[in-house]
């Protein structure tokens, strides 16, 4: 069979050409950029010293650096005076680290820990995690083979799940107008959706938007779920990186358990511990009794085994030492409230800088959003504007990593914000 091929240029070399045509891969389409490797790789090319990037999802320090947590350097110093072999996992990891993280998500006291009925595997971070959850889904759950959620949603979400094979669609979540969460459209929307149909929420610092639901909203969230028998999927990204408290960020989650929902969960260690690298993370999801865990933990291997046979080693012995040692856990825990209260004093002094400059808009938002993103309401011609005569680089979106603020850049971010918004940049 001929390979399909589009003809290079005339003026190419006659063997060049003639590789072209006779290649497997020459009808292959070249794909689309990804739209936060492009801020990325803009800001990387941008030569001026005043150059701003709040595009990535990763934390930095006060002067703009990478940070690696004082408990994850003790924990792997343990790990390195141990002396540790380099031998596979097993198929669903590191049980030490398992068994732990399902204690940070649902709280030691929750009732399908006490009984035993968690059943839980390590992945590959937070996106192996959904990845998994899509894939068991796509195979055991009986009642629909459509997930939804919310409008936006991490951009990752759509790809992950379709490619899972379930069949994507929305709800209402992000109201433009008050740059605040659509209450009112997201209950109408649960409301109007089949019965025992798959929905995905955000447990907490929703990506890209910054907005949450307030613990009382969750409440009523929660209760239509359960009228409408909706099977609740959480992605749990950034517990204790949120707020600075896991009890409060994973409240979501703890609620529905506790209400009788039989929840999914997917975790991810990347931001709370800075293990970005490491591609740690757990996929769990409550079941009846210890018996029927058996049964689904058989299956999760059963998805995992031809994804990538077994997880990865050194992250999760750097998470397991931190959640099972009480003074590394207490200096983590203190860690990521510091991380957290950093951007949370970002927050308030970009909505001071951006007030006390007349800065045309209410702002408030900006105070109000929660965790590592926020929904500026800057628009994608103001987002464009800013990268090419201010150098600051997000996506055009208007959603910034409020990571990237520090004291020696917010001025300059928020007068230019400021310009932009009054036209006068």
């Amino acid at each position: 069979m001929q390979a399909i091929s589009r003809p290079l240029s005339r003026t190419a070399p006659k063997s060049l050409r003639r590789a072209a045509a006779l290649s497997t891969w020459s009808a292959v389409p070249a794909g689309p950029p990804d739209p936060i490797l492009g801020v990325s790789e803009a800001f990387k090319a941008d030569k001026d010293p005043r150059k701003i990037n709040l595009g990535v999802g990763a934390y930095r320090d006060e002067h703009g650096k990478p940070y690696v947590l004082n408990s994850v350097k003790k924990a792997e110093n343990i790990i390195a005076s141990s002396n540790p072999d380099k031998e596979y996992l097993p198929i669903t990891g590191l049980a030490d680290f398992t068994k732990a993280a399902v204690k940070l998500a649902y709280g030691t006291d929750s009732a399908p820990l006490q009984a035993n009925s968690v059943a839980v595997t390590q992945s590959i971070s937070g996106t192996g995690a959904l990845r998994i959850g899509g894939a068991f889904l796509g195979r055991f759950y009986p009642h629909s083979k459509t997930i939804y959620l919310p409008t936006p949603s991490w951009g990752n979400h759509t790809p992950i799940f379709r490619d899972s094979g379930l069949e994507v669609k929305t709800y209402r979540y992000f109201d433009k107008k008050t740059v605040g969460l659509d209450f009112a459209g997201l209950k109408e929307d649960l409301k109007n959706m089949p019965e025992k149909t798959i929905v995905l929420f955000h447990a907490c610092a929703h990506n890209p938007t910054g907005v949450d639901p307030t613990p009382e909203q969750w409440k009523e969230i929660s209760d239509i779920v359960k009228e409408k028998q909706l099977f609740p999927f959480f992605d749990m990204a950034y517990q204790g990186f949120a707020s600075g408290d896991f009890a409060r960020d994973a409240f979501a989650v703890r609620h529905f358990v506790s209400q009788g929902h039989q929840v999914v969960v997917s975790q991810s260690f990347a931001k709370n511990m800075g293990l970005y690298g490491e591609r740690v993370g757990a996929f769990s999801l409550v079941t009846a009794d210890p018996e029927e865990k058996a049964r689904v933990e058989s299956q999760l291997k059963i998805v995992v085994r031809p994804m990538y046979s077994n997880p990865p080693l050194s992250g999760a012995r750097v998470a397991a030492t931190i959640l099972n040692h009480e003074g590394l856990y207490t200096e983590w825990e203190n860690e990521v409230k510091h991380m957290a209260n950093r951007i949370i004093s970002m927050r308030h002094k970009l909505y001071d800088n951006l007030v006390a400059q007349g800065t045309p808009g209410e702002w408030g938002h900006i105070k109000s959003q929660i965790g590592m993103f926020s929904f500026t309401g800057l628009t994608t011609p103001q987002t464009k504007i800013l990268a090419e005569k201010a150098h600051i680089y997000m996506t055009a979106d208007g959603r910034i990593s409020m990571a990237g603020l520090n004291g020696h850049n917010i001025d300059y971010f928020s007068e230019n914000v400021s310009n932009v918004v009054k036209g006068t940049l």
